[in-house]
This record gives C-alpha cells, sequence and structure tokens, in this order.
C-alpha cells in the first residue's frame, strides 16, 4: 500500500494516485486495487482517503446545499430559479411560505422574477431536479448586500477546515458572509471598505486556494490590510 505523490501535487485524470485499500474521495475511483484521479487538481491524502481537489469544476448540487440563486421564471405555484448547475432549480410555494398554493396567490409579490435569494436544496426529483427551500434562518431573498463569485471547487478553502477561514474572515473584517456551495458568495458589511476587504480576501484565496498554508497567508494578508488603513 502506498501513495505515489506527495500531499498536494498536482495530478491529470487517469493518473493513479494510490495502490492499495484507501478510502476513495472527491475525483477519484477505484479500479483493480488503485485509486485514481477523474478531474486535474491537488491530490489529498487525508485520515485514510485520497481524493482531489478540483482546480476548475462546475456546481454538482447535492440535497443539503445552501446556494445562492436568481430567479427567472414564474409558473403555476412555483418559481424557476438558476443555480449555476447543469439543471435549474425549483422553489415551490410551501417550501417559499409554508402555505398550500392556491390560485389567489399572486406569485410576483412573493419573489418575482430578477430577485436573489439564498436557499437549501431539500430534494432532488427524478429528473436530478434541484429541490429548494427558503424556510429557515438566514435564507430568503435578498435585499442587501452584493454577490461575488468563486470557483465552486475552491468554496472549501474559503470556509476551512470546521470553519477556520471563514470565520477568521467574519472576525478580522466584520462582514456577513454567506456562502454558496454553487460558488456565489453574499457579502454585507456596515462600510464599503470592510466590504471590499473581504473582495480583497476571496481574490486572494481564488488566485492560491493550491498552495498549502494557505491560512496563514490570509492572517498575513488581513494584517497588512489593516495596517494601510
Amino acid at each position: 500500500m502506498s501513495a505515489l505523490f506527495k500531499n498536494r501535487d498536482l495530478v491529470i485524470p487517469g493518473e493513479v494516485l494510490y495502490e492499495g485499500r484507501i478510502r476513495t474521495g472527491d475525483n477519484t475511483y477505484r479500479t483493480q486495487g488503485k485509486v485514481s484521479a477523474t478531474r486535474i487538481g491537488l491530490v489529498d491524502y487525508n485520515q485514510n482517503m485520497v481524493s482531489v481537489i478540483a482546480l476548475e469544476a462546475g456546481f454538482n448540487p447535492l440535497v443539503g446545499d445552501l446556494v445562492i440563486g436568481e430567479v427567472i421564471d414564474i409558473g403555476l405555484g412555483s418559481w424557476t430559479v438558476d443555480i449555476d448547475a447543469a439543471s435549474k432549480a425549483v422553489l415551490n410555494v410551501p417550501d417559499a411560505i409554508d402555505v398550500p398554493f392556491r390560485t389567489d396567490i399572486v406569485m410576483p409579490d412573493i419573489l418575482d422574477i430578477g430577485d436573489t435569494i439564498v436557499a437549501k436544496i431539500v430534494d432532488m426529483d427524478r429528473r436530478r431536479t434541484p429541490i429548494l427551500s427558503i424556510l429557515g434562518r438566514g435564507l430568503g431573498k435578498i435585499k442587501d448586500g452584493f454577490i461575488i463569485r468563486l470557483t465552486p471547487s475552491k468554496i472549501p478553502r474559503l470556509i476551512g477546515k470546521k470553519g477556520s477561514m471563514v470565520n477568521m474572515i467574519l472576525k478580522e473584517t466584520g462582514c456577513r458572509i454567506a456562502i454558496g456551495q454553487n460558488g456565489r458568495i453574499l457579502i454585507h458589511g456596515k462600510t464599503r471598505e470592510q466590504e471590499e476587504t473581504v473582495v480583497r480576501v476571496i481574490e486572494k484565496i481564488d488566485r492560491e486556494a493550491h498552495i498549502s498554508g494557505l491560512t496563514n497567508r490570509v492572517q498575513r494578508y488581513l494584517k497588512k490590510l489593516k495596517e494601510k488603513k
């Protein structure tokens, strides 16, 4: 049993990462006792598991994901929401206002085309269409702040282990941040300066997500930005 690369080495699809028994993580597959990569990215050997952190990858929606999306259509009893996935998502009236649909409900009064929402994926239908809900704390129509985008595969780096990275950013900037697993990030601070600091930090994470020691570099970067004020 052996690892064939060093942690955080760049790998390409088809390269063998590990020979022997080990759990397979994201962007890997097993065949004939060997684990190989399915995407270009950085190999990660961690806790008896091998996975690949994809450098560029689209959003693969899963039940439980928090997402930020835009309403693009209104139907009978539901809204169609773009969440940057292969399929558009659906938000049904009961999952928006917690009451059954009635024909007298004026849908645009609740959510109109062009509105942006923070939602949770609560189900996937037979066609793999994500079903959303905005019932719950922190969910619903976005009224304040602004949105930037990050490659979805880099979202775990922004969050950090047990939320270490994002909690550090929250503490140092005083901003509120909602992170969609689909790569859309809502930022709301008391001042424009606070918000711009968060944007700069996220841009740094986007550039350097593949390099080890990211948390320490971001911490030093935040300190440097503070000293310039």
